[in-house]
């Protein structure tokens, strides 16, 4: 059985992918602490998609998969409030939790394997969007270095840029395969929205 490895977590209302950057305004004194944490002992922690709860006050209760983000910017605001960036590395799965005294939330994960696959040539159409809504976005994404060659790439970055439910972002995050996850998007999400 392979190693659990455990990891400090960060619930929120919204999906990361591995490949992805995240902007995170950090205020409550548990990720502030996990943030200095992390950057001490220069290691990441695990974005999850809240299933029930809310990002502030008591710890949520997560999606079983997530992502682990590692910090790559960090500043403090004109509100004086902690900025920073994060990429996402891998997805990992839950396979047990515990809510801290603080209300931090702590978990032994399994790390799931990346299965990335050359973009067909049929789904160029995805590239050529995705290259438009990438122009049109704010920092970091508009400077972010681009895999247009990369479906599990491609199927991430239009997955967080665009508005999709959480729990069509959080099927596509826990499929393993990207050629899936980009067939999904395609047939399924996007198809309309590419023929018009």
């Amino acid at each position: 059985m392979k190693r659990l490895d455990e990891i400090p977590l960060f619930p929120l209302n919204t999906v990361l992918f591995p490949g992805g950057l995240l902007p995170l305004r950090i205020f409550e004194a548990r990720y502030l602490d996990m943030i200095s944490d992390c950057m001490r002992r220069q290691c990441g922690f695990g974005i999850c998609a809240i299933h029930s709860g809310d990002e502030v006050g008591k710890a949520a209760r997560c999606h079983p998969v997530g992502t682990l983000a590692v910090i790559t910017d960090f500043d403090r605001g004109e509100d004086d409030l902690l900025q920073v960036t994060v990429r996402g590395e891998r997805r990992f799965r839950i396979e047990a939790s515990w809510v801290e005294q603080n209300q931090l939330q702590r978990a032994r994960v399994r790390w799931l394997a990346e299965q990335d696959a050359p973009l067909a040539a049929e789904r160029q159409p995805l590239v050529d969007f995705l290259a438009r809504l990438l122009r049109q976005a704010n920092a970091p994404f508009s400077t972010m270095t681009t895999h247009f060659d990369s479906a599990g790439w491609v199927a991430g970055r239009l997955a967080e840029l665009l508005p999709f439910a959480i729990t069509d972002k959080q099927r596509l995050l826990e499929t393993d395969e990207a050629a899936t996850r980009l067939e999904i998007l395609y047939h399924e999400l996007l198809a309309e929205e590419l023929t018009r």
